[in-house]
């Protein structure tokens, strides 16, 4: 396919040309290229589903399989229109899952590389979609856990490099700050009144990237609807301090001052409704009231965000919690003794809604999803329409075209989480575990 300068070229010279991207046709005349895009139209009618492609790379050190999947995603995801849609001088605000740690950490590079959306798959999907017509300079990439030595460390200096985009890591939120902070209103938020996100997220004329890590995480697994979390500014984007957290940090006006008592009173309610884990004791996020915490922040961001495309790159999953997991040298019941380790899952899944993403991500990685809180306070208030990952609509993606599948087409991984460990009243469960018991869903 032509790219946009030697389209504009040979349509200077004929006088009009076709283009051709995916099956559709675009007829220029005297030069003129559509002025935007969208995502894929099967997507768009189906905003409630979830969409499975899968990939094959053989090794997770492939950088050119890497790059090269991120290009046919992209292709086959994002396509030109001929109608109002997502304008070509939008910016593309791009969230990937990036949690690194410390810069100076023990780690060899190839250990890195699970904790964090892969890089050179970034850098493929970035590509093609510039030749939609988008620059590099109008892709932010952005997360608050992170800052220059950190996104050295993972390779994603080097690629920004090469595809000319911006990228920036922690941010404090003052009270005004327009280019580098966006304040957002939360309509009928329990917990933030007020949320400040790194510039450019949720800013006017942007289209969100929501790229998620196929691993998991304390919170069960990090997917599309926590990663978000990182968009924010410091301190607002401590999500996991439990019941108390560091809310104490922020300015009064943006926190709803009884949110603890809201949220105690909503996990009293829960507790009594049977949400499987919600009666381990304590207030950290290690326990049902802290998770409860969590969860409510999570849906006052998520409930704020304006999503474009929620996406998780599973090329290679990661099990554990970041850098810390169940393999040797790990030591039975001390959680910090052992090591991940990292899956060649080879599958890309994505859609509209970020928690039917979630809960088919984490069906993918061998949990019950019925069994953790998030999916049920979620639909609680309206913002899932499933519980059951049974009745997601669910389609395999395939160069570009949605055929209708099942849960059974695709293979699962069994990640391991330290998530809500049952070791209390008696309970002896690992402190790496899957949440996999029967859950019996009603919806």
């Amino acid at each position: 396919m032509p790219n946009r300068r030697d389209f504009l070229k040979i349509a200077a010279i004929t006088g009009g040309i076709n283009i051709l991207r995916e099956g559709k046709v675009y007829s220029a005349q005297s030069g003129v290229l559509p002025q935007y895009f969208s995502v894929h139209p099967e997507i768009e009618k189906n905003p409630d589903a979830v969409f499975i492609m899968k990939t094959h790379v053989d090794d997770k050190m492939n950088s050119d399989a890497k790059l090269q999947t991120g290009r046919e995603f992209a292709r086959s995801v994002f396509v030109l229109s001929d109608k109002p849609g997502i304008s070509l001088t939008t910016k593309i605000a791009v969230k990937p899952n990036s949690i690194l740690g410390k810069a100076e950490s023990p780690y060899p590079p190839d250990y890195l590389m699970g904790a964090h959306v892969d890089p050179s798959f970034l850098e493929g999907v970035i590509e093609e979609m510039k030749n939609l017509g988008l620059k590099g300079n109008q892709f932010y990439i952005r997360d608050t856990s992170n800052d220059d030595k950190t996104f050295e460390e993972s390779g994603y200096l080097d690629m920004v490099r090469r595809v000319g985009a911006d990228i920036a890591g922690r941010v404090t939120a003052p009270e005004t700050s327009p280019e580098r902070i966006q304040w957002v209103d939360v309509h009928k938020g329990i917990i933030h009144r007020r949320i400040p996100y790194l510039w450019p997220f949720n800013a006017p004329d942007t289209f969100l990237l929501n790229i998620a890590k196929f691993k998991s995480h304390a919170m069960g697994l990090t997917l599309c609807s926590k990663n978000v979390q990182g968009m924010i500014a410091y301190p607002y984007q401590a999500f996991c301090g439990g019941f108390q957290g560091p809310l104490r940090d922020c300015k009064a006006k943006n926190i709803n001052q009884k949110y603890m008592k809201v949220v105690e009173s909503n996990f009293r309610r829960h507790l009594a409704d049977g949400i499987p884990r919600w009666d381990k004791p304590g207030t950290d996020y290690r326990c049902g009231l802290g998770m409860e915490t969590w969860v409510t922040r999570t849906l006052d961001n998520v409930s704020a965000t304006r999503m474009g495309l929620c996406i998780v790159e599973g090329i290679y999953g990661r099990d554990g919690s970041h850098f810390d997991g169940p393999h040797p040298p790990y030591k039975d019941g001390v959680e910090y003794s052992g090591r991940t380790h990292d899956f060649m899952t080879n599958i890309i899944f994505f859609g509209k809604n970020p928690f039917h993403v979630d809960i088919i991500g984490h069906w993918l990685g061998g949990h019950e999803p019925g069994n953790f809180g998030l999916f049920h306070l979620a639909r609680e208030r309206k913002m899932s329409k499933f519980l059951d990952p049974r009745k997601i609509p669910l389609f395999q993606w395939e160069n570009g075209k949605a055929v209708s599948a099942k849960l059974d087409d695709f293979d699962r991984t069994e990640l391991l989480t330290p998530y809500l460990r049952r070791n209390y009243n008696g309970q002896e469960e690992p402190v790496y575990h899957l949440c996999n018991e029967r859950y019996e869903y009603r919806d």
